[in-house]
């Protein structure tokens, strides 16, 4: 199941192909990057929506200009400590420009979904009945201001006090 940046369930419409596994048509599909790479033609006239799945090793340099071909990206967060995927997911919004669905896979922990909302991710792969009994959906909420600048280009503390003093000044 899916939860959606809004705190919302949903169901994954996207089916997740093995790199020897054929798509059958009509269906919106992700496929390893490993396989993009064996396979550009084969996808490349493709006209139903395609994804692509990321493991967090790959640079985004070696994607990147080629991102905003796919209608979603899913990037791999194998454990808890390691958290190259947000970096990944960073330079994507941010150098690349891709505009279309980010989501967060693999080791999703409640207590990292605003950072992933911040980082610029859209939806995450979560057990729905787990997410439901800790109430992942409130994660989002928990924090209103933030130090640091990020891809939701929420108004930062600082901003906040800069406007404040220049209205006061005023």
């Amino acid at each position: 199941m899916l939860l959606d940046r809004n705190g919302g369930f949903r169901p994954d419409s996207w089916r997740h192909l093995a790199d020897d596994e054929a798509p059958a048509d009509g269906e919106a599909v992700t496929i390893s990057f490993k396989r993009w790479q064996a396979e550009p033609e084969r996808w490349s006239d493709r006209t139903r929506p395609l994804g692509l799945r990321l493991s967090n090793d790959v640079p985004p340099a070696a994607f990147g200009p080629a991102a905003t071909r796919f209608a979603l990206i899913v990037l791999n967060f194998p454990r808890f400590i390691d958290g190259r995927a947000y970096s990944q997911a960073r330079l994507l919004r941010g150098r690349f420009g891709f505009k279309g669905e980010l989501r967060a896979g693999g080791n999703v922990l409640r207590d990292q979904l605003m950072f992933m909302a911040r980082c610029g991710f859209d939806s995450f792969e979560v057990d729905a009945e787990r997410a439901r009994a800790e109430n992942w959906p409130q994660a989002f909420r928990e924090f209103e201001q933030f130090y640091q600048p990020a891809a939701d280009r929420r108004e930062t503390i600082l901003r906040q006090r800069l406007r404040s003093w220049q209205t006061a000044a005023e």
